[in-house]
């Protein structure tokens, strides 16, 4: 898992597409707002049915064990052999 710092109005931006700011921060709640084209669903893992939350959970799990990138994926760090 990356693990970053922002302030509020400070983005990041994933797959070159996605963007994720910081819309304001209360307490130890932080507001997000996230720009993603139509064709990615963005849903809060709580919503998710509990078959999609368990393979999410076991998903996040297994690439903890890599650094945090998906096995097939290149560009996390790995350089390819």
């Amino acid at each position: 898992m990356l693990v970053l710092t922002r302030r509020t109005g400070e983005e990041i931006v994933i797959g070159g597409n996605i963007r994720v700011t910081v819309v304001g921060v209360s307490g130890q709640r932080v507001r997000l707002g996230i720009a993603a084209p139509p064709s990615v669903a963005v849903v809060r893992l709580e919503l998710l049915p509990k078959r999609s939350a368990s393979a999410a959970a076991a998903a996040v799990a297994d690439n903890s064990q890599n650094g945090g990138c998906p096995s097939s994926e290149l560009g996390c760090g790995a350089i390819p052999g």
